[in-house]
């Protein structure tokens, strides 16, 4: 057979995809990386449920935010939670792709031992410092001082775990809450590296852009739909801090940047924006159009409208994505329901700490691939 006809390489990858963040994002580049054609399965509200615990996200909005990512071809719905060679046949995906930590079903049994008997298994990098259970801890202490802050670009535990309650000594390595070490390469693999044609309309948007959310993607795919190269402004943590208060944000600077950039509808991160859109700004990124969406805009250190520039040239459209989701409503969902979050974290760090043992004991170990090409 030739080149020409080779056949593409189909591959699965499956999850509950709530809150999604870079290291979703990073799992499925480095998925994709692996084969042609990525399928991604994504499981239901009421499966989550009864595996692991409720989740913060329902299912609509967690299949349209895998949709937004810029590195899967499809997406299946209702995906089951265990993962079966039937699936994968379903869809004609050669393997099934996992990150090296651990899922475990209601059962306390390994999700993917079926795909893993059948060879049909490959087995990637997590990425550390991250996970959806670290994120609804930090929402969990919004209320109680979780961060140090001051002018660091960095946030820094008050209280130790994320997960309250859990001896110090028996943390999970998956679930535990740990700081994420950003280095350039991530930001080139998570980057398009391209740069805008000379006859391509630039858009641009500033923000904090802080638990990306489908609000946030709503917003981005109809100001992309203003231009043909869209370039996102992100905001320093103490910037953020000042016109958001309290702990904001939940995500620092770094984090927040491979967010943004793994979104379809994203061309260029401004890394530390300036909160005032300047003239100097908008000659040095070629500007042709400025965005906001329909929240309140707070005025600058100075008191002046940060969008005055843009406004006073002509170069200023306000953007309806006709979605009404904040950062503020996610941490409202989390701290409304505290308890049963705060139950769900502890009991699947549990239930890692015991595989883990287990497999420590049986000295098994998946079949690791390294795919950050």
């Amino acid at each position: 057979m030739s080149t020409a006809e080779k056949k593409p390489v189909r591959v699965w990858c499956d999850g509950c995809f709530d809150i999604v963040h870079f290291g979703h994002a990073n799992a499925l580049r480095q998925a994709k990386a692996l084969g042609d054609y990525l399928v991604v399965g994504v499981h239901t509200d009421e499966e989550i449920s009864k595996h692991k615990g409720p989740p913060v996200f329902n299912e609509q909005e967690r299949y349209k935010m895998v949709r937004g990512i810029k590195w899967v071809d499809e997406v299946v719905e209702a995906a089951p939670y265990v993962t079966t060679i039937e699936t994968l046949d379903k869809y004609n995906c050669d393997f099934c792709v996992h990150g090296d930590d651990i899922s475990i079903g209601a059962d306390g049994v390994d999700t993917y031992h079926l795909v893993k008997k059948c060879g049909r298994y490959k087995e990637i990098s997590r990425t550390a410092g991250v996970s959806t259970t670290d994120l609804v801890g930090r929402m969990l202490l919004m209320t109680r001082g979780h961060f140090g802050r001051g002018d660091k670009e960095y946030f820094v535990e008050k209280e130790g775990s994320s997960t309250m309650g859990l001896d110090a000594q028996a943390r999970s390595p998956y679930t535990g809450c740990s700081q994420f070490l950003p280095t350039t390469q991530k930001i080139i693999q998570f980057s398009e590296g391209k740069e805008p044609k000379p006859t391509d309309k630039i858009v641009y948007v500033a923000g904090a852009f802080d638990l990306f959310h489908v609000g946030h993607l709503d917003f981005l795919e109809k100001a992309r739909a203003e231009g043909d190269f869209l370039i996102v402004g992100l905001h320093t943590d103490p910037e953020v801090n000042r016109y958001k208060g309290s702990n904001y944000p939940i995500m620092n600077l770094h984090e927040r940047v491979l967010s943004v950039l793994a979104c379809k509808y994203v061309s260029e991160v401004v890394i530390g924006a300036p909160y005032s859109v300047t003239i100097e700004l908008m000659k040095h990124f070629r500007v042709d159009l400025v965005c906001h969406g329909m929240t309140k805009v707070d005025p600058d250190k100075d008191g002046f409208d940060p969008y005055a520039v843009p406004k006073r040239i002509g170069k200023f459209k306000l953007v309806d994505s006709a979605n009404t989701m904040t950062t503020e409503n996610i941490v409202e969902r989390i701290i409304r329901n505290r308890l049963e979050f705060e139950a769900r974290n502890i009991a699947k760090e549990r239930k890692e700490i015991e595989l883990i043992k287990k497999l420590d004991l049986n000295g098994s170990n998946g079949v690791h691939q390294e795919a950050d090409q």
